[in-house]
């Protein structure tokens, strides 16, 4: 199933036939002259002891993507009038792989991610070096974007080519909520896929939330079977280790979110079947407060009521038994991701629900049940995440002044159901490119911003229309929107090359000819 890919933003200042490479390199030259890859073009990796499969694998697919991209430059004349210098081109014959660590050669699984790559003028062999398997893809992902294709040769025109990079954050992530909307498992691979190949590292997978509970989870299957949308749209046991598998071969972690205080146990009639399968007392259905209120009464005026999306609905945090269910169903998940962190949410709580429920009224629990619940994560060997959604940017200086570590999600940019700006402008794209992420904040703070992540929340969307992007966090913050909607369009359409169905952000005779009014 094709994916609809929309968004990449990042500010990159390079020119010329470089103008592909996504997200910016930390540091690159390029010269003038071309060169053709050769038919026989191979990739050494013969001076790695031991290369392990996922390495292997990875370059078998950047064989096959150089060898049938067929992608043609983003210019006007798609460089027919360079075809001349492309047919007495020197022939590059192979890229040599060299693994500069002494620590011994592990899979793709570590955030070890510097690369430097050279492209010699003359044909000899190009080389890679990265002190880790995953610096080794990361640099792949680079070369392939680089070439082009015109009546047959691929080819690139500005050797020689020299680039030292590494990313600027450890985290850059894409999160996508598979509970709205069910995303199926081939989806899902696509995805990683393309997250790979513009070096995303984590995919934060938002798989729970209260229209749909689509996670099996051991010891707990009876959630799933009762509160996913239907018996074909659930994630079993083995499809999330088979995702995790995937994504760990294409350098991503994945880090689980299950939004606790809206898991479907307000589901409204799953909360009942699911309590009775489990054989809970009668008084104990009442986990959940306010999730009887007709969907009539959620909204008035345009303003949130008792929820912030049907259906209504929160847990009742002062319940003993409700704690006690989620700190064992938050024991029993983890097993299933190999990633230190799990999410597990908290956010947009609504007061009015509270207020609304006597129960809840009579003893708060909050901070309980969290400090509970959050001690089961940590027993299994993970660390809990939380959400503090629609809050601004600038509130990030205050929780870093108290030691917090930080990844940025703000609404303000990087929610992608959120809008972008028109076409015509300079801002096409919203206004992501200006993000800084240390701003405001003390230089002793600055560690304390892992990176971030943009997000696809799947109220109005689904498989067709999958959409992410990546680049400040590797590259950093800088430049201005036109200097990179060269990059955009490149990239965008070597993706479609590949069967991801970008959405345009421009007419093509605007992206053909940028800065052009007629």
């Amino acid at each position: 199933m094709l994916l609809n890919l929309l968004k990449f933003i990042t500010l990159i200042t390079s020119t010329s036939y470089a103008s592909a490479i996504w997200p910016r390199p930390r540091q690159i030259s390029t010269g003038h002259t071309a060169l053709k890859l050769s038919p026989s073009f191979d990739i050494d990796t013969s001076s790695i002891k031991n290369a392990p499969q996922d390495l292997s694998d990875a370059v078998t697919c950047i064989i096959d993507h150089l060898r049938n991209d067929n992608l043609h430059a983003f210019v006007v004349n798609r460089s027919t009038s360079s075809a001349g210098v492309i047919k007495s081109a020197n022939s590059l014959r192979s890229l040599t792989l060299m693994h500069v660590s002494s620590s011994p050669v592990e899979s793709i699984s570590d955030e070890a991610v510097g690369y430097t790559l050279t492209v010699p003028i003359d044909g000899s062999s190009a080389t890679l070096q990265a002190n880790s398997t995953l610096g080794l893809l990361r640099g792949l992902t680079t070369f392939e974007q680089l070439w082009y294709t015109l009546k047959g040769t691929v080819y690139y025109l500005d050797t020689p080519f020299h680039i030292v990079d590494s990313p600027a954050y450890p985290y850059r992530g894409l999160m996508l909520d598979t509970a709205r909307n069910y995303f199926p498992v081939d989806v899902i691979k696509h995805t990683l896929d393309a997250m790979s190949w513009v070096k995303i590292s984590t995919f934060h997978w938002h798989v729970v939330d209260s229209q749909s509970f689509p996670l099996q989870i051991p010891g707990f299957l009876e959630l799933s079977h009762k509160a996913a949308y239907n018996s074909s749209s659930v994630y079993t046991l083995s499809d999330v280790r088979d995702i995790v598998a995937y994504a760990t071969a294409c350098g991503i972690d994945v880090i689980a979110k299950i939004n606790l205080l809206v898991i479907p146990l307000r589901y409204r009639k799953a909360i009942l079947n699911i309590l009775l399968v489990l054989k809970l007392l009668p008084d104990r259905l009442m986990l959940s407060g306010c999730f009887r209120v007709p969907s009539s009464r959620l909204l008035s005026s345009h303003e949130f009521i008792l929820s912030i999306e049907p259906p209504a609905g929160q847990l009742r945090l002062a319940r003993a038994a409700t704690t006690n269910f989620t700190s064992g169903m938050l024991a029993a998940a983890p097993s299933l991701f190999s990633s230190h962190y799990f999410g597990t949410g908290g956010d947009e709580v609504n007061e009015n629900c509270y207020d609304d429920d006597e129960e809840t009224q009579r003893e708060l629990a909050f901070d309980t049940f969290t400090h509970i619940t959050h001690q089961a994560l940590r027993f299994v060997g993970k660390t809990p995440t939380v959400w503090e959604g629609w809050i601004s940017a600038h509130n990030v200086a205050s929780l870093v002044k108290k030691g917090y570590k930080v990844i940025h999600a703000s609404n303000e940019y990087f929610y992608l159901d959120c809008g972008a700006g028109g076409w015509l402008s300079q801002n096409p794209l919203g206004n992501t490119y200006s993000f800084g992420p240390l701003a405001g904040l003390e230089p002793s703070r600055y560690h304390l911003i892992l990176g971030g992540q943009h997000l696809l929340w799947s109220e109005q969307a689904d498989p067709s229309n999958l959409c992410f992007l990546e680049g400040v966090f590797w590259s950093g913050p800088g430049g201005d929107i036109g200097a990179a909607m060269p990059h955009l369009h490149e990239i965008a359409y070597r993706f479609k090359q590949r069967g991801v169905q970008t959405i345009a952000l421009q007419p093509e005779w605007c992206a053909l000819r940028l800065g052009h009014v007629m």
